[in-house]
C-alpha cells in the first residue's frame, strides 16, 4: 500500500496520465484511476479511497505497474501484463541479462502450469533440442539430432498404431525446404528416416543428414553428412520453427492448441545482413492472417529490433529494464521515436569510421532519419539531410537513399559499397551527427574525411 494511498498532482500528470500509449491507458486503465482516487484541491494530490476490497487494491496496483509507476517484483508479473494486452502483436527490447529468456519460460510456463499449454516458444531452450553427433569413431556420418520426445515436435498421433508424432505426417520436410533456400545454399534428406537407437532398440532421436552440391572431378554431385557451420545451424532450425509456426497458424492437427507464439532472440550467431533478412521474413510472415494467434518478441539486438518495429507498425513496443536484484519496469516506447536508434547510430558511426560499408548500411540510416523526422516533427525524412550547395531540393542526396536502402534481403551476398556511395554516404552521415548532436561519449566524432 505503502505509495500508492497519496500521490502528489504533478507526479499523477506526468508519470501515470501523460503515457506515450495514450489511446490504450484511456480505455484500460483511466478508468481504474477515476473510480478509486479521489483529488483533494487543497493539498494538489490524489488520495486512494478508504475501505477497498483487496481484489481492487490488487487492481490498482498492477495498473500503477503496468504503467510504470510502480516496478514489477518479479517477471511473473511482467509475464501476467503482457497477457492483458489486446494487440496482435508485442515487441520487446531488452539488454542481454535482463532476464529475456527467463521471461519466455516464466510466459509458457504460466498455462501450462494450469494444464492448458497455449505457446509456442523459440529460444535458448529451443536450440537446444538439436544437438550434434559428430560420429567421433568413423568421422563419417555426421547428423543433427533432433529430440523428438520434445512437445515442440507435435503430440502423438493417436490415429496410429506404430507411436509415430503428428508432424510425421504433416509433410514437415517440404515446409522446410522452400523456407531454407531463400537463406542456404545447402540442403537435407528427408527426415525422420534416420534414427538413433539407444541399448534397449528404442529410438531416441530423429536425425538430419545434411547435403551440399560440390563440384567433384568436374561433375556435381550432393555430399551427404556435411557439417555445417553454427550460423548455417541456426538458420535450419530457424527455419524448422518457422514451419511449425506456420502450422500453428492454420490451426493445423497438433498445433491447434496454439495462442501465442514467443520468440527470444532469433539471431544469434548471425550477421548484419542475416539479421535483416530473418526479421523481415519473420514480419511478412506474421501480417497475414493469423487466425487469433498472438505473438511476442523479445531481443536485445537494435538492428534486429527496429526492423521488426518498421514492418510490424501497429505493434506495442516495450523497453524492459532490471532495477536492482529482482525488480522490473516496463517503459511503453509505442507512440514515441524509438530511442534505442542511438545504439543504430553508434554502430553507423562505427562503420564510417572503419570505412567499411555495405548497401544494407543505407537501410539503417534511412530509419534513423525517418525516426529522427519523426521526433522533430518533419514530414519527410528528406528534411534531415543536409543538402548540397547547388542541390536545394535534396534531390540527390534523397534519391541516394530511396534507391539504395530498397536492396532486396539478400543473405550470402553482401555487397560492400562502390567507393563512390561510400562517399555520399559518410557525407550525409556526418552532417546528420554534426546538426543533431549526440552525447559524444557515446556517439565520438568522426575522424575520417567525407569529402
Amino acid at each position: 500500500m505503502e505509495g500508492i494511498q497519496k500521490i502528489e498532482k504533478e507526479v499523477y500528470q506526468k508519470k501515470i496520465l501523460n503515457k506515450p500509449n495514450k489511446k490504450e491507458f484511456d480505455r484500460f486503465y483511466k478508468v481504474i484511476l477515476d473510480e478509486n482516487y479521489v483529488y483533494d484541491n487543497q493539498e494538489l494530490v490524489y488520495n486512494l479511497k478508504e475501505d477497498l476490497s483487496e481484489e481492487i487494491i490488487a487492481k490498482v496496483i498492477f495498473m500503477l505497474k503496468s504503467v510504470g509507476f510502480l516496478p514489477f517484483v518479479a517477471l511473473e508479473e511482467v509475464s501476467k501484463y503482457i497477457r492483458t494486452l489486446e494487440n496482435k502483436y508485442f515487441l520487446l527490447f531488452a539488454y542481454n541479462g535482463t532476464g529475456k529468456t527467463r521471461l519466455s519460460m516464466n510466459f509458457k510456463d504460466e498455462a501450462k502450469q494450469s494444464g492448458n499449454a497455449d505457446t509456442l516458444y523459440f529460444n535458448a531452450f529451443t536450440e537446444d533440442l538439436f544437438t550434434w553427433d559428430n560420429d567421433l569413431d568413423n568421422d563419417a556420418q555426421r547428423v543433427l539430432l533432433l529430440n523428438k520426445d520434445s512437445a515442440f515436435f507435435g503430440k502423438l498421433d493417436v490415429s496410429n498404431s506404430d507411436g509415430k508424432r503428428l508432424i510425421e505426417t504433416l509433410d514437415i520436410d517440404n515446409k522446410i525446404r522452400p523456407l531454407l533456400k531463400r537463406y542456404a545454399d545447402f540442403n537435407f534428406l528427408t527426415l525422420f528416416d534416420y534414427k538413433k537407437e539407444n541399448e534397449e532398440g528404442d529410438i531416441d532421436y530423429w536425425a538430419v543428414k545434411f547435403i551440399r552440391e560440390e563440384i567433384i572431378d568436374g561433375t556435381a554431385e550432393n555430399v551427404p553428412f556435411i557439417k555445417v557451420s553454427r550460423g548455417e545451424e541456426n538458420i535450419f532450425i530457424w527455419c524448422f520453427f518457422l514451419a511449425i509456426a506456420q502450422l500453428a497458424i492454420d490451426k493445423s492437427d497438433g498445433y491447434d492448441w496454439v495462442k501465442y507464439i514467443y520468440i527470444d532472440d532469433p539471431i544469434s550467431s548471425l550477421d548484419d545482413n542475416n539479421t535483416i533478412a530473418v526479421a523481415s521474413h519473420l514480419a511478412q510472415m506474421l501480417k497475414k492472417e493469423t487466425n487469433g494467434v498472438k505473438t511476442i518478441i523479445s531481443s536485445h539486438h537494435s538492428l534486429f529490433f527496429n526492423v521488426m518495429c518498421n514492418e510490424l507498425k501497429k505493434a506495442n513496443r516495450y523497453f524492459l529494464s532490471k532495477m536492482g536484484d529482482a525488480n522490473y519496469t516496463l517503459t511503453d516506447t509505442t507512440d514515441t521515436p524509438f530511442f534505442h536508434h542511438v545504439s543504430l547510430i553508434k554502430d553507423l558511426r562505427n562503420a564510417v569510421e572503419s570505412g567499411v560499408l555495405y548497401t544494407y548500411h543505407f537501410n539503417i540510416l534511412r530509419s534513423v532519419l525517418e525516426k529522427t523526422a519523426s521526433f522533430h516533427g518533419f514530414k519527410f525524412f528528406s528534411d534531415c539531410i543536409t543538402p548540397l550547395d547547388d542541390d536545394e531540393d535534396k534531390v540527390l542526396y534523397t534519391r541516394m537513399v530511396n534507391i539504395l536502402s530498397h536492396g532486396n534481403y539478400s543473405l550470402y551476398e553482401p555487397r560492400e559499397m562502390l567507393p563512390e556511395n561510400k562517399q555520399y554516404f559518410k557525407k550525409i552521415f556526418k552532417d546528420f551527427i554534426t546538426n543533431y548532436q549526440f552525447n559524444p561519449e557515446v556517439i565520438p566524432a568522426l575522424t575520417v574525411e567525407s569529402n
